[in-house]
C-alpha cells in the first residue's frame, strides 16, 4: 500500500447542520400551517354547501305550494301552510302570505325554521332558535311590483350556534358566510 495516500475525511460541520435543521424546520412549519388553514377552508365549505342544500330544500317548499287560478278563473293562493315544520302541515302557517318587512334579518314566526346539524327540522314556532339548532332558515314572501300575477321568493340559511361567531368574523373580511336563494313565482293558467 505504498502508493496510496488517504485523504482526510471530511464531513458536514456544525453550522453547516443547523443551518440545514433552520430551513427544514421553517418548510415544515409552513407546510403545517397549510395543513391547518386547508382543514379549516374544507369544513367551512361542506357547511356552505350544506347550507345551500337547506336552502333548496326551502326554496322547493315554497314553490310547491299552490298559486295559479282555479277553473272559473279566479286567483289561487296558499296562504296558510305551515312549512315550518317538517312535515308542512295543511293550516295554522303563513303559507304565501307576503312576509312581514324584516324577515331576513331576524328571526320572524311564520317565516323561519330551524335545523339540526343532521338535517332534522327542530321547527319554527319561536323566534328563539330551540337547543341543538345548527342552523337557521329564514324566508320571505313578496309581491313583485311590476305584476299581480308573481312574487319574489327568498330564502337564507346561515349557521347557528357556536359556528356563528366564526361565520360573523369571516363575514368581516367579505367571504360568504351563508347561502341565499332569490326565485321569482308565477301564477300558472289552469
Amino acid at each position: 500500500m505504498a502508493g496510496h495516500t488517504q485523504r482526510p475525511q471530511r464531513g458536514f460541520s456544525l453550522v453547516e447542520v443547523l443551518f440545514a435543521l433552520v430551513v427544514l424546520s421553517v418548510a415544515v412549519l409552513g407546510l403545517a400551517h397549510l395543513f391547518t388553514v386547508a382543514a379549516h377552508n374544507n369544513a367551512r365549505a361542506r357547511a356552505t354547501t350544506y347550507a345551500a342544500v337547506l336552502a333548496q330544500q326551502k326554496m322547493e317548499q315554497l314553490r310547491g305550494l299552490a298559486y295559479g287560478f282555479d277553473p272559473a278563473g279566479g286567483a289561487v293562493t296558499d296562504v296558510d301552510t305551515d312549512i315550518t315544520v317538517q312535515p308542512e302541515l295543511a293550516g295554522g302557517g303563513a303559507g304565501l302570505q307576503s312576509s312581514p318587512p324584516g324577515a331576513l334579518a331576524a328571526n320572524t314566526v311564520g317565516y323561519v325554521d330551524y335545523v339540526d346539524a343532521n338535517g332534522a327540522s327542530l321547527g319554527g314556532t319561536a323566534a328563539v332558535p330551540p337547543p341543538g339548532t345548527a342552523y337557521i332558515r329564514r324566508w320571505s314572501v313578496e309581491p313583485l311590483p311590476s305584476s299581480a300575477n308573481a312574487m319574489v321568493l327568498q330564502v337564507l340559511v346561515m349557521r347557528a350556534g357556536p359556528w356563528a361567531a366564526a361565520d360573523n368574523r369571516i363575514r368581516q373580511s367579505g367571504r360568504p358566510a351563508e347561502a341565499r336563494l332569490v326565485s321569482v313565482k308565477t301564477r300558472k293558467a289552469p
